[in-house]
């Protein structure tokens, strides 16, 4: 049986990690700001389902590949930032009449930002390898992670695509506030991407069967 703290506390790094400002979060916001939030449901549901295959791809060994290849490494982490980077900008000549009818974004292209997110590859592997173990048996350990993460994540960019519409019917010139999020986005973005390749050069990671990533 599964220990009462372990789920606690697992459930208590997700909602921290998932919860956090990361370039998905300000990807849903910034959709919300443009779209409103009905019409960004579509593009929450794809980063929901793409952080689901990355948990499975990682249960089932995508860390020991990045482990062993870090030119892959490398290659997912600049075309990740590059792909983001783009979905941010397909935004930044859209009128508002354009942005009440249909959205330029929707699932097919939220289902690959979690799997070209370098922030989403850290939180599974410490979710897989730090509270994985204490889970019990591999079968427990897909189903509690997997839905864990789901559940937590259709919530929390939800809610972050509300706080863009929201913010997007508050503040009087809504081109800015969608320009500033772009803008924003795009920083956290080249910011994680700095982040995780420091951390690669230093030798900073996670703990993956005796070995670092």
């Amino acid at each position: 049986m599964i220990e009462t703290a372990v789920l606690l506390s697992l459930w208590a790094f997700i909602i921290l990690m998932v919860g956090t400002p990361g370039p998905a979060n300000l990807l849903a916001m910034s959709v919300g700001a443009r779209y409103g939030f009905l019409k960004c449901v579509s593009f929450n549901i794809g980063l929901t389902l793409g952080k689901v295959f990355l948990n499975l791809a990682m249960g089932f060994g995508l860390g020991v590949l990045l482990v062993n290849f870090t030119t892959f490494q490398a290659v997912i982490k600049f075309t990740g930032a590059a792909y983001m980077i783009y979905l941010a900008l397909k935004s930044w000549n859209v009128n508002l009449q354009q942005s009440e009818e249909k959205p330029i974004v929707n699932w097919k292209q939220g289902i690959l930002v979690h799997p070209l997110n370098p922030k989403a590859w850290v939180m599974t592997l410490i979710a897989w390898t730090e509270f994985g173990p204490q889970l019990g048996s591999f079968t427990i350990q897909l189903i509690v992670i997997v839905t864990s993460f789901a559940v937590v994540q259709i919530f929390v960019h939800n809610f972050w695509s509300f706080l863009g519409a929201v913010l997007s019917r508050t503040l009087p010139n809504s081109i800015i506030l969608s320009r500033s999020l772009i803008l924003l986005t795009i920083v956290v973005i080249i910011c994680c991407l700095l982040y995780t390749s420091d951390a690669a050069d230093e030798g900073l990671g996670v703990d993956l069967g005796g070995r670092r990533i």
